[in-house]
C-alpha cells in the first residue's frame, strides 16, 4: 500500500473516531437535557401544592393563651405545647452565637441552602460519620410551614424544604429567622423555644443564662431525649462542651471562658411557666376556656397566643376557697361539696367562683372535673323570690294576706306542704317569704300564672330551661349557682340586669384587641317594684327565721337581703344573698349523687352549710368597708287592691277592707308593715312550728291564741275593750291579744284556725 493510500485510510479513521466521540457527547447532552427537563417537570409537580409560605402567619409557632386576673397577675395558660415566644433582645448572646456555631456556622453567608454544608455532610457520610446538612432556615421551615411533612424522609420533602427556605430568606432578615428558630425548636421535657427551656431547666429567663447554661441548652435539640440533663447528665455535659468547643473555634468566646465553662458543674434548677393549664383557680379558668370555645377554635386557644383578661379578684377568690374548703373539710362527710359564685353588682363581674372542693377528683375514673358553679341543681325555696317579683310586677302588694297552713290542696294532683308541715296561719306575702311558706307561694303561682314566673326569671338572668308546672315556684327545675347569682343581683340594683361576665378583654399574639366588654345594663324591672321586693328579702334576713345563721353571724356593716333554699330530700342546700356591693350564691350538697346531704353525722341544713360559707366569705371581703346603702327609688308603686286577688286556699273575705289588711290604702305601698309578731325563731332551716301573735286592726279583730282560731271580726266601729263578739270559729289557743277598737257590729264568723 502506498503512502497516499495509508494516509487516506488514516484520515478516514480519524474522522470516524471524531464522529463517534461527538455522538457520545451529543447523546449525553441530549440525555442530560431530557433528564433535566424531566426532573424539572417532577420538581415542578412537587412544588405545586406548597403551603402559603409567603404569609407571616405561616412561620408563627404555637404559643399558649395566657389568662390574667383582674389585677393583672397571670392565673393560667392553655397550651398544646409548653412554649413562650420572646424577642431576640430577650435571648442571651451566648445562645444566639452558640446555636449558629453548632447548627449552621455559615448561617450569615448562605441564602437558605448551604452547598458547602451539603458537600461536607456527604463527605461525613462516606467516612462513616454523621453530620446534618440542613440550615437553620431549612429547620425552621420544617418545624413550621412543613410541620406536617417533617417526618417524611423523601427527596420531595427536601426539595420543597430547600425551595421555601430560599424564598423565606428573600423576605426575612437573618436575625428574624434566627429569632423564629429559637422560639420554635424543641428542647425536651415538653419545652418548645428557648424561653420555655430556660425556665424548665434553670428557672430563669433566656436573657439571664450564663455561658455554661446557654451551651447546655444549645446542645439539647440535637437529641432532646439523649441529652436530657435530668435523665442523662453526663451525655448532656459532653454535648455542652462540644458546643463550647465550636464557639471557641469560631472565635465567639475566649480560651479562658471556654476553660471556666467546661469545668463548671451542671447545676439544674427546675421551674415551670405554668404548673397546670388550669392554673391556681381551676374551676374559674376552666369556665373561661369554655367561653373562649364559643368564639375560637381549639387551635387558636391552645396555640394562638391569646391574652385573656378576666374579672377574677384573687383576694376574693382566696376568701371564697377558704370559706368553702373550711366548712366541707370539717363536715365529716367525704361526699359533701359546695359551690360559690360572687358578682360585683356595679358591673356584673364574676369576682370569685368555686366549683367544688377537690379539682380533678374524678380524673381516676377517666372523667373530667365537674364545675358545680355551672351545674344545674334544684333551687328549692331560693326560687321563690322570682315568684315574688313576678307577682309584684303583676300588681300584687306584698301586704296581701294568705292562708299559710299546711298541707293544702292546690290542684287535683298537687298538695304542697310547708317544711316539716309547719302551720303559719294567716300572714302577709312578705311574712310568708320570711317563713318560706310553700302553701302561700303555691297559691301565688296559681293566681299569677307559671308563664309570668318563667318570664320574670328569664328577664332577671335565669337561662336554664324551666318546666312550665306550678311546682316550679318551689324550685323543682334545675338551675346553676352562676345564673342564680346573676338573677339575685337584680334585687340589689333596683331592677337593673347585667350579664355575669368573666372576660373583660382579649388580645391576639400581636397585642391587638379582638374583644372588649362594654357594660350594658338593662332596667328589666321597674325600680320601685324591685325596691319593694328587695326590702322584702331584707326582711327575710332581718327576721332570722330561715336565715338564723346569717342573721346572727353576718357582722359586716352593710345592709343585706337574701333567701334560703332546700329541696325535698335535703340534697340541695342554698343561700343566695346580696349587699350593695356584692351578690353571692352558695350551693351545698353531695357532689356525685342526689342523696340527702349530711353534716357531722346529722342531716345537713342551710344553717349548717350554705349560710356559714356565705357569711364567712362576705364577712371577709366586706370587712373594713364603709357602709353603703341600696339605691333608692323615688317611684310610687301602684298595686292592685288586695281584695282583687283570688287565692285557691284563702277565703276572698280575708283581704276585704274590713279584714286583716293593715295597709290602709291597698293600691299604694312603700314598705309593708306586718300585722303580726313572733317569738324568737328556732335554728332549724325553714322551720317555725309555733308563733304567738297579737293583732290590732281597723275593725274589731280578736286576739290570736297560739295557733288556734281567730276571734270574730266585728264591724267597723271602735272596740275599747276585749273582743266581745261571737266567735263561731274554733279557738284552741289562749287569746292574749287585745282589741283596741269598739266592735259595734255582729260577728258572724272568724277566719279559719291558724
Amino acid at each position: 500500500m502506498g503512502i497516499r493510500t495509508r494516509r487516506a485510510r488514516k484520515h478516514a479513521s480519524t474522522h470516524a473516531v471524531g464522529f463517534s466521540i461527538a455522538g457520545v457527547f451529543g447523546f449525553i447532552a441530549l440525555f442530560a437535557l431530557a433528564l433535566a427537563l424531566s426532573l424539572g417537570a417532577v420538581v415542578d409537580s412537587w412544588l405545586q401544592d406548597l403551603p402559603d409560605y409567603e404569609s407571616a402567619d405561616a412561620y408563627l409557632v404555637a404559643e399558649p393563651t395566657i389568662v390574667y386576673a383582674a389585677d393583672g397577675t397571670e392565673i393560667a395558660e392553655y397550651y398544646l405545647q409548653n412554649r413562650r415566644s420572646v424577642t431576640l433582645d430577650d435571648i442571651s448572646d451566648y445562645v444566639r452565637k452558640g446555636t449558629v456555631d453548632v447548627e449552621d456556622e455559615r448561617f450569615y453567608q448562605h441564602n437558605g441552602v448551604d452547598p458547602q454544608g451539603i458537600l461536607r455532610a456527604i463527605a461525613s457520610q462516606l467516612s462513616g460519620r454523621s453530620e446534618g446538612a440542613s440550615t437553620i432556615t431549612q429547620q425552621l421551615v420544617r418545624n413550621t410551614v412543613l410541620s406536617s411533612e417533617q417526618f417524611d424522609l423523601t427527596l420531595k420533602r427536601k426539595v420543597r424544604e430547600a425551595y421555601i427556605a430560599i424564598q423565606m430568606e428573600k423576605t426575612y432578615s437573618k436575625d428574624q429567622i434566627l429569632n423564629m428558630y429559637l422560639n420554635t425548636i424543641y428542647y425536651g421535657e415538653g419545652a418548645y423555644g428557648i424561653e420555655a427551656a430556660s425556665v424548665t431547666y434553670f428557672n430563669k429567663h433566656a436573657s439571664e443564662l450564663t455561658l455554661a447554661e446557654a451551651a447546655t441548652l444549645v446542645g439539647i435539640p440535637n437529641s432532646p431525649s439523649y441529652y436530657d440533663p435530668f435523665v442523662n447528665p453526663d451525655a448532656c455535659v459532653e454535648r455542652r462542651n462540644k458546643v463550647l468547643g465550636n464557639m471557641l473555634e469560631m472565635g465567639d468566646i475566649t480560651q479562658d471562658e471556654y476553660n471556666e465553662a467546661t469545668t463548671e458543674e451542671l447545676t439544674l434548677n427546675p421551674g415551670s411557666l405554668q404548673d397546670e393549664t388550669t392554673g391556681s383557680y381551676p374551676y374559674f379558668t376552666d369556665y373561661v376556656k369554655t367561653l373562649l370555645q364559643n368564639d375560637f377554635d381549639n387551635d387558636t386557644i391552645l396555640k394562638g397566643g391569646l391574652r385573656v383578661y378576666t374579672t377574677l379578684e384573687p383576694d376574693k377568690q382566696n376568701a371564697a376557697d377558704e370559706a368553702v374548703n373550711s366548712l366541707v373539710s370539717s363536715s365529716g362527710n367525704d361526699e359533701l361539696s359546695a359551690a360559690l359564685v360572687s358578682i360585683d353588682n356595679t358591673n356584673g363581674h364574676i369576682v370569685a367562683m368555686v366549683g367544688g372542693t377537690n379539682y380533678g377528683y374524678d380524673q381516676s375514673k377517666g372523667q373530667s372535673s365537674i364545675n358545680l358553679a355551672i351545674s344545674q341543681r334544684q333551687a328549692g325555696s331560693s326560687f321563690k323570690p322570682f315568684m315574688l317579683m313576678a307577682a309584684m310586677v303583676d300588681g300584687m302588694n306584698p301586704s296581701v294576706i294568705l292562708n299559710c297552713n299546711s298541707p293544702m290542696q292546690i290542684t287535683s294532683t298537687w298538695t304542697p306542704h310547708n317544711y316539716e308541715n309547719a302551720q303559719y296561719g294567716y300572714v302577709s306575702l312578705a311574712r310568708a317569704t320570711e317563713l318560706s311558706s310553700n302553701t302561700a307561694y303555691a297559691q301565688v303561682v296559681m293566681a299569677v300564672g307559671v308563664d309570668k314566673l318563667i318570664e320574670t326569671a328569664h328577664l332577671m338572668g335565669i337561662d336554664s330551661d324551666l318546666s312550665s308546672v306550678p311546682s316550679l315556684v318551689l324550685g323543682s327545675s334545675g338551675v346553676t349557682p352562676l345564673e342564680m347569682c346573676e338573677a339575685y343581683s337584680v334585687f340589689a340594683t333596683n331592677g337593673v340586669h347585667r350579664d355575669a361576665i368573666a372576660i373583660t378583654k382579649i388580645e391576639d399574639r400581636n397585642g391587638n384587641t379582638v374583644y372588649e366588654h362594654e357594660d350594658d345594663p338593662e332596667q328589666v324591672i321597674d325600680e320601685g317594684v324591685a325596691q319593694d321586693a328587695r326590702e322584702v328579702l331584707e326582711g327575710v334576713v332581718d327576721a332570722g327565721y330561715t336565715t338564723s345563721y346569717v342573721h346572727r353571724y353576718f357582722t359586716a356593716n352593710q345592709p343585706a337581703g337574701g333567701k334560703t333554699g332546700t329541696s325535698d330530700k335535703a340534697d340541695n342546700l342554698w343561700f343566695c344573698g346580696f349587699t350593695p356591693q356584692l351578690t353571692t350564691t352558695v350551693w351545698c350538697g353531695n357532689r356525685d349523687n342526689n342523696q340527702a346531704a349530711h353534716y357531722k353525722g346529722a342531716l345537713a341544713s342551710t344553717p349548717t352549710t350554705a349560710q356559714p360559707i356565705w357569711t364567712d366569705y362576705m364577712n371577709t371581703v366586706l370587712k373594713g368597708l364603709d357602709r353603703e346603702e341600696f339605691p333608692k327609688s323615688t317611684e310610687t308603686v301602684t298595686y292592685k287592691d288586695n281584695s282583687s286577688w283570688d287565692f285557691v286556699g284563702t277565703p276572698a273575705s280575708t283581704n276585704s277592707s274590713s279584714s286583716w289588711n293593715t295597709v290602709t290604702d291597698s293600691t299604694t305601698t312603700t314598705r309593708n308593715t306586718e300585722n303580726t309578731t313572733s317569738t324568737t325563731p328556732t335554728e332549724t332551716e325553714e322551720t317555725n312550728t309555733h308563733s304567738t301573735e297579737t293583732n290590732s286592726g281597723t275593725g274589731g279583730n280578736g286576739g290570736n291564741g297560739g295557733n288556734g282560731g281567730n276571734g270574730g271580726n266585728g264591724g267597723t266601729g271602735e272596740n275599747t275593750g276585749t273582743n266581745t263578739g261571737t266567735n263561731t270559729g274554733t279557738n284552741t289557743g289562749t287569746n292574749t291579744g287585745e282589741n283596741t277598737g269598739t266592735n259595734t257590729g255582729a260577728n258572724t264568723g272568724g277566719a279559719p284556725g291558724q
